[in-house]
């Protein structure tokens, strides 16, 4: 075997996997290194054993609430081991089926931690690996607060609370982002009494400000408290769990305090900086195209500062890979890529906010509606209230597509097309959307602004 690969990659989550896959389908020789299981955290403690969880809550939900469907069903309560059982399945079979994908495109799979120990070369246990070309691809890690220790036991990270053999009866979830949300609505939705603590004014801030208005409506019927523009002050551990000292000297107290403020770059202790990779607060620059300032050396997913979202990932190994290749790839749209929430409601985004366009484009420049669920037939069917929100540049292209209401994120696929190809809300509302669907609301939405709205008031 050769020791000069075309393609050395550290790092065997949604982007490094995704970089090796299509390096190797352009025949390129490729090492992909990993020190804990591939498929990253993606796979094993992120978006696929989050999604069941959720799944699972909203099992729950409907077996509570059979009747209004007409349907006689008993809720007899959560078995913690059999949807752990459930969960566990899902990821196993995607990891055994990921496992025979990297070994049927013939690339080099090395375990082991990997530092770079030369601009092109990564030594794991003592093996150096050459590279034509070097990819760092990382990952993340769950981060807390100064002061603020995680012990996986009252004070428990996103991986903890996936493993649980035991649904807390309460807790303090600290963080109204994507993570904070899901993991509150899972739990409740399973039977815990859950409290968000989010230091800014409004849950999921990132959002656009319609979308953290209707969530926090929803969530206020469904039961989940939340304290917002509420900063974290002080933790004490208790016999029987943990308080809570937010801003203004509220205590609140929980069996678990659930740490979701983020995460941070797995950089450290990698080699990165001490092989002159610019860096950034832990983050590795790259220019557009996911160059670093080391010739040769790329850089992919959440350590590169941005959207910290699996697809972002998978989209940028794909491109460096492309890059590599010499296919000179477009440049990825960080706006342009979809973002979904998975708590109850859904909430689904691509583009840019309403408050966004107006700053970019003049606020007499900027046109928006908001197409309410309620007009939607399958929505009724399926008893979920949200809307459609749609902003777009007066007599020019829909610049940002923002949903909540249950499964919605099935419809950003959608969303992305109209957001990435700019099109005008006259060429959507052309289009014939299928009846009846969630999907004709997107359609909907388009004729009310394109001025011809049916299922809608002007």
């Amino acid at each position: 075997m050769s020791d000069t690969f075309d393609v050395v990659i550290l790092g065997g989550g949604s982007g490094g996997y995704a970089t090796a896959l299509r390096a190797a389908q352009l025949n390129l020789s490729v090492v992909l290194i990993e020190k804990d299981k591939l498929g990253g955290t993606c796979l094993h403690r992120g978006c696929i054993p989050t999604k069941a969880l959720l799944h699972a809550g909203e099992v729950a939900d409907q077996t509570r609430e059979a009747e209004a469907f007409g349907i006689k069903a008993e809720f007899l309560g959560v078995d913690m081991k059999g949807v752990n059982t459930y969960k566990d399945d899902i990821v196993g079979k995607l990891y055994k089926g990921l496992q025979g994908l990297i070994k049927s495109a013939k690339v080099t799979y090395v375990e082991g931690t990997g530092t770079l120990v030369a601009p092109n070369v990564v030594e794991v246990a003592g093996t150096r690996y050459t590279g034509r070309n070097i990819v760092l691809a990382t990952g993340s890690y769950s981060k807390t607060i100064p002061g603020l220790e995680v012990d996986g036991v009252k004070v428990l990270a996103s991986e903890h609370a996936l493993v649980l053999d035991k649904l807390p009866a309460s807790a303090i979830v600290l963080g109204g982002g994507v993570i904070g949300v899901e993991f509150a609505s899972a739990w409740k939705s399973l039977g815990s009494d859950v409290t968000i603590v989010e230091a800014l004014p409004r849950l999921v801030a990132a959002e656009d400000a319609d979308i953290s208005k209707q969530l926090e409506r929803t969530f206020r019927k469904r039961g989940i408290g939340f304290k917002v523009g509420k900063p974290f002050e002080k933790l004490e551990k208790t016999d029987t769990g943990v308080k809570v000292t937010i801003a203004g000297g509220e205590v609140l107290e929980a069996e678990v305090l659930l740490v979701a403020v983020g995460r941070g770059p797995s950089t450290a202790n990698c080699g990165y900086e001490a092989q002159g990779v610019k860096m950034e607060r832990g983050f590795v620059l790259t220019d557009e195209r996911l160059r670093t300032n080391v010739p040769n050396v790329f850089a992919v997913g959440d350590i590169v500062p941005g959207l910290q979202l699996a697809h972002r990932g998978f989209a940028q190994g794909i491109f460096v890979a492309e890059e590599i290749g010499g296919l000179n790839p477009p440049v990825i749209v960080e706006s342009g890529i979809p973002r979904v929430t998975y708590c109850d409601p859904e909430i689904a985004s691509v583009g840019i906010t309403e408050a966004q366009a107006k700053e970019k484009y003049g606020d007499d420049k900027v046109k928006s509606l908001n197409y309410n669920l309620g007009g939607n037939g399958k929505s009724g069917i399926l008893k979920t209230q949200g809307f459609v929100k749609l902003v777009s540049v007066v007599d020019g292209p829909v610049v940002g597509v923002h949903m909540i209401g249950a499964r919605m994120g099935e419809q950003v696929g959608e969303a992305a097309l109209i957001v990435n190809w700019e099109a005008f809300p006259a060429e959507v509302a052309q289009l014939i959307h299928a009846h009846p669907t969630q999907n004709e609301a997107l359609g909907e939405a388009h004729l009310a602004l394109a001025g011809k709205p049916l299922h809608a008031h002007a």
